[in-house]
């Protein structure tokens, strides 16, 4: 079978299982040892996985939800929903109970695939209100009490060993736009909805993905070290099926806190991950470079310095800059290379913009950091940099097969086998999103002299910040807003780690605290008060919503200082360029 003929995914999994049948497949780290699953052993799970969904009444078309940390269970289950010809439903470990319930109600979910009894404290709560959930697949004896048939994930895979093998047939029957899976990705108002992706829409992002890759630097035997959770559309594209598309190893991470111990050990030869990890990369390095000054700091210095110079224009390099950068290639630039294995072809950095000074940082120490742009609802990926043609101002050309183009506002229009088929049971929203077939991304944006894509501007009202999460800031602002005490809010992150927000009290708890004499008594205890409310909402807010840091500001926002629209809606770019110094102040006391 060649790649034309892959009409679907799981089709294109088998297809590489049995041509690297006994070659690692998935790792996993198990105690201090790397241990392997191969193609042919994570094939043979998925096979009896899949029919044992089969044997447990999963149909075609059946949704089935999967809530678990990444780890090889994930990939196979993933796999196996598909061959069962179900639809796979992903949610984030991190969601509420709230938002479990809304992800399993409106997907109608049937079946429930759950890693551990620390999830089932909040997943459960949310199942049992959910008649129709008829089975849940724990890979752990659960200690919960449910309704619902409960079964082990081993024993699932004896039943499935004995039962009637439909897989092959199952995958023969599965079209390119038939849906693969739901991916939940919030709206402007802060509901989740899901976008119905199908095997074409991520199969093409994939191609796209290797002919922007394979033309510059040319693909092999690559590893991937996967630590964004695959229930994000990225990864799950990005990190899991095109691996799979180029037959790849995945190496699945402890997390971002074992990275720098991880990435020596593996040696990934590409990375996909968010702005945030960058970022973070960005201040370490730095910072050991630079600790102790000497010698050490004046040659990464001179690396860095020579690094741009190559970037900004080639043929500036004078001969003595020459000399000096074949001493700081082999002093600095191999030694930070070293760091992550030693073998990286390339970072892609998607999920949120990237910082252009992190990009270019990067470049100047001869790492490939390729930022691309895209959304849940084209597959996700719809431009990044090729690279050996990296420009950081820019997101990059579209990938092969998509199209682009700007409208009359500057919105960014996409088309293209890569856009969803729709929203999930929300046929009006998807009319709102793809016209004539384009999906317009809310986004705004232009091309420059070389096709290469910029975003200048973001027209839909929401909050992305470096780590890729979808935020709200409505949503945020409307539980505060509604405390005792708390009179306005404007919520602040845009392509930052985390959340801030500047806090306005109400009338009441000013004229409480103004009964104190001292100025310095009044703001301490003022703050006090807000932090107990702030604190009290952070607990029903999913991690990324959650306030790090406020600032409380006396002056109410209103119509007469330019705050608010004569509809009494915050004005946010106002509000910033107002409270810009104290928003990124905010910031600066965490660093």
């Amino acid at each position: 079978m060649i790649e034309s003929d892959w009409p679907n995914l799981p089709a294109m999994f088998f297809h590489w299982a049995a041509r690297k049948a006994n070659k690692p497949f998935l790792w996993v780290r198990e105690d201090k040892d790397w241990v392997a699953l191969t193609w042919g052993e994570t094939a043979q799970r998925v096979r009896h996985l899949a029919r044992g969904l089969n044997a447990l009444g999963i149909q075609a078309g059946d949704r089935v939800a999967l809530i678990a940390e990444n780890r090889p269970e994930w990939a196979i289950a993933d796999l196996a929903i598909m061959a069962a010809g179900a639809i796979t439903v992903p949610a984030y470990t991190t969601f509420t109970i709230e938002d479990y319930r809304h992800v399993l109600a409106n997907s109608g979910a049937k079946a429930l695939i759950l890693s551990s009894n620390a999830l089932a404290q909040r997943v459960m709560p949310a199942a049992d209100q959910l008649s129709y959930l008829q089975t849940i697949i724990v890979l752990e004896p659960l200690k919960s009490q449910t309704d619902a048939d409960v079964y082990l994930w081993d024993d699932v895979m004896v039943r499935g060993a004995a039962a009637e093998d439909r897989v092959e047939a199952t995958v023969a029957g599965l079209g390119p736009d038939d849906t693969a899976c739901l991916i939940y990705t919030s709206g402007t108002g802060g509901v989740p909805k899901a976008v119905m992706q199908t095997h074409r829409n991520v199969m093409q992002n994939g191609k796209g993905a290797r002919k922007l890759l394979d033309d510059d630097f040319g693909l092999g035997e690559e590893v991937f070290l996967s630590f964004l959770p695959l229930t994000h559309a990225y990864e799950h594209s990005a990190g899991l099926w095109f691996p799979i598309m180029l037959g790849a190893q995945i190496y699945y991470a402890g997390g971002p806190d074992t990275l720098a111990t991880e990435m020596p050990e593996v040696r990934p030869t590409i990375m996909t991950a968010v702005p945030r990890l960058f970022e973070m990369l960005h201040k370490r390095i730095l910072q050991a470079a630079l600790r102790g000054g000497g010698t050490k700091a004046k040659l990464f210095n001179l690396a860095l310095e020579l690094g741009t110079k190559r970037y900004n224009d080639p043929k500036s390099l004078t001969l003595k800059d020459r000399a000096l950068d074949l001493v700081v290639e082999r002093l600095v630039r191999r030694k930070v290379r070293q760091r992550f294995g030693g073998r990286l072809k390339a970072f892609v950095s998607g999920g949120a913009p990237l910082n252009q000074e992190v990009g270019l940082f990067f470049l100047a120490l001869g790492i490939n950091l390729l930022q691309g742009y895209g959304q849940t609802e084209a597959g996700p990926v719809i431009s990044a940099n090729p690279p050996k043609r990296i420009k950081v101002d820019t997101v990059g050309p579209p990938l092969l097969g998509v199209e682009v183009k700007i409208a009359a506002d500057g919105e960014i229009l996409v088309r293209g086998p890569n856009v969803m088929a729709g929203y999930w049971r929300d046929p009006e929203a998807t009319d709102r999103a793809i016209k004539d077939g384009w999906l317009y991304t809310g986004d705004v944006g232009e091309f420059d002299a070389d096709g290469y894509l910029k975003i200048t501007d973001r027209k839909r009202d929401f909050i992305k910040n470096s780590g890729g999460e979808m935020i709200s800031p409505q949503r945020i602002e409307g539980y505060l807003a509604l405390e005792e005490g708390i009179g306005q809010v404007m919520v602040y992150g845009d392509k930052r780690p985390y959340v801030v927000a500047l806090i306005v009290p109400d009338e009441e708890l000013l004229r409480q605290v103004r009964s104190e004499s001292d100025a310095a008594a009044r703001a301490v205890k003022l703050q006090h008060e807000i932090q107990a409310r702030v604190a009290k909402i952070n607990k029903i807010l999913t991690a990324p919503e959650r306030i790090r840091r406020f600032a409380v500001v006396e002056e109410a926002f209103s119509v007469a200082n330019g705050q608010m629209t004569p509809t009494l809606k915050i004005k946010r770019h106002a509000i910033r360029g107002a409270y810009g110094a104290l928003l990124e102040g905010l910031y600066e006391k965490a660093s």
